[in-house]
Order: structure tokens, then sequence, then C-alpha cells
């Protein structure tokens, strides 16, 4: 029986996901080491960070996205604060409204009434997409004003695709938009009791 770490193959790229899957719906990202998503697939570190590169990288990869979060909100960073409620409002909703991008969120949200799916929704979206977002646009309080975006979003993604609220659920992209950017911008931007 050979012993030591299993070498590299899609077997070992495919135990790799499943530990890394488990260990940040437990323990969240912070909690999570490359170290123990390793020791946990039987492989040695090296063939996570071969695989997968970063942490950040295998966290993506574990939630299954088919659109890397952090190069998509680059047009809303880059565009500055000023108009930055509509630029993130238009990418959020364009993604949701894509059809092969939905199926896969709906199941991450969907997770949100399990702890481990709410952690996995948490770190995803706040520290994922939201966090730089903020950060990048220099707004002031960003921990609370990106908290603010993240409960008019996911309050959105409740209200359209999860349980379908009309009119919302069947509003064109471009009007849901330009109805819920102003409130972002505030969030963003505006002054906050």
């Amino acid at each position: 029986m050979p012993r030591g770490r299993r070498p590299g193959s899609p077997d070992t790229r495919a135990a790799i996901l499943g530990a890394a899957r488990e260990r940040f719906a437990q323990q969240g990202f912070a909690g999570t080491s490359v170290r123990r998503v390793a020791a946990d697939a039987g492989v040695d570190p090296a063939l996570v960070h071969h695989y997968f590169g970063t942490k950040d990288d295998l966290f993506l990869a574990a939630l299954e996205v088919r659109i890397d979060p952090r190069e998509a909100v680059l047009p809303v960073i880059e565009g500055g604060p000023d108009g930055a409620g509509t630029r993130l409002m238009t990418l959020f909703v364009s993604v949701w409204d894509d059809p092969e991008l939905r199926a896969p969120l709906l199941a991450l949200v969907r997770g949100v009434v399990d702890p481990d799916g709410a952690r996995l929704v948490r770190d995803g979206f706040l520290r994922l997409v939201l966090t730089p977002v903020g950060a990048g646009l220099g707004v002031d309080d960003p921990e609370r004003r990106m908290a603010l975006v993240a409960s008019q979003l996911l309050g959105l993604v409740l209200a359209r695709y999860v349980l379908e609220v009309e009119p919302v659920a069947s509003m064109p992209g471009d009007r849901l938009a330009a109805t819920y950017a102003p409130t972002l911008q505030h969030y963003l931007t505006g002054p906050l009791p």
C-alpha cells in the first residue's frame, strides 16, 4: 500500500475542492487555511496552490461561480465614487439576470438557511465583492456602508429571484437598476445618520 500524500490528478483536484467546500462552510474564510484544506484532502499544500493559486482563488472555485467577482467589479471601482451606485447596480442585475450565472448563485443563496451556507454567502459576497468596492472607492466608514449596500442587494435577490415578488420580478433590468441605484449611491457616498 502506498504511503504519503496523494500525487496530483483530476481526482486530487476534486478532493481538494470537496475539502475546501467543507472547511469554508464550517469555518468561514478567515477560519480556513490552505494547510488544513490540504490535510483534509490528503495532499501537500503545494498542490492546493498548484491547482488553485491563492486562498481567494480556492474560495471562488469552492463556490463554483462562473465569473471572478474581483474582475467584474473593476469598472465599478475605476469609475470613482460618482455614479458608483449605478455601475454597481447595473453589474449586479446583469449578473443575476444571466440564466447561466443565476442557477449556481441561487443554489448558494438558498443555502443561507443553514449556518454554514450563510457563512459562505457572507464571506463570498461581502469579502470578495463588496469590501473591495468600498476600499477601491475610498468610502468613509466602509464596513457600515458596504453592509448597507449588501442589505439592499441581498433583499433584491430575495424579492426578484427567490420569491419572485411582482412587479420587481418581471421589471426590465435597466429599469430595476435605475430604481435601486440612487439608494446604493446614498449608501456609498451620502450622509449616514
